[in-house]
């Protein structure tokens, strides 16, 4: 996953002076060693290799991650991964109260939601949305914590509904929604971050950990 990690970034690249990888490889090790319950799980590399273009600093990146991982979101990285499939159960459920007619078109055409948002949760929206509003965000998920990530992915889908309903199958309801995280409305962060406080309505910390016991009960009852 080393080499994967941001390989367009000139920072990330072996023949830097100094070399990011270096740094990424001593945060994931070093957390790996700190949380052994979770040792490393695809996708933290994303998400530690972005604190460090963020903080340049090893050890700042390390302490921000460990609050991530263990306290904000809990289970994303675990091995069996439950706490990231249970939040994008609850995001089906939410958009079910809130964007019904998407719900139905999903149900209709059997689409899973982790088909189509699983990129979403696991790198916290790095490489989907543009760096600026990307920041922005991480900024409220550090701040108000995971009820954010729920915000910005009913925001996105609120804002394109007309857009997603126009999707006749399978194939083009997955296309429709690697769409709508592009254009002026995602790279007029301003703008963006001030809708995802107002699109989504109402969503309390309740509401979502209500969600969150009913999806993770039926997600173990299927083994």
């Amino acid at each position: 996953d080393m080499n994967r990690t941001f390989p367009d970034n000139v920072k990330f690249r072996k023949t830097a002076d100094p070399c990011l990888q270096h740094t990424l490889y001593n945060v994931l090790v070093a957390y790996a060693h700190h949380n052994k319950a979770v040792g490393y799980c695809q996708g933290m590399n994303f998400i530690a290799g972005y604190l460090i273009l963020i903080t340049k600093n090893e050890e700042e990146s390390f302490w921000l991650l460990d609050a991530l991982i263990g306290r904000i979101l809990p289970d994303y990285y675990s091995p069996a991964m439950l706490g990231l499939k249970t939040d994008q159960e609850v995001l089906g459920e939410l958009v079910k109260m809130k964007v019904p007619a998407v719900a139905e078109l999903m149900e209709r055409h059997g689409v899973m939601w982790t088909l189509v948002v699983s990129r979403w949760f696991i790198c916290l929206f790095i490489d989907i949305l543009p760096v600026e509003t990307v920041l922005r965000i991480w900024d409220c998920l550090f701040y108000e914590g995971s009820k954010i990530i729920f915000r910005v992915a009913l925001t996105l889908i609120k804002q394109h509904q007309a857009f997603i309903l126009e999707a006749t199958n399978f194939p083009d309801i997955c296309d429709k929604f690697k769409q709508i995280t592009k254009g002026t409305f995602v790279t007029e962060c301003h703008s963006f971050m001030q809708k995802i406080f107002t699109d989504p309505g109402s969503l309390s910390m309740a509401t979502i950990n209500k969600l969150r016991e009913t999806c993770r009960e039926k997600l173990l009852s299927q083994g």
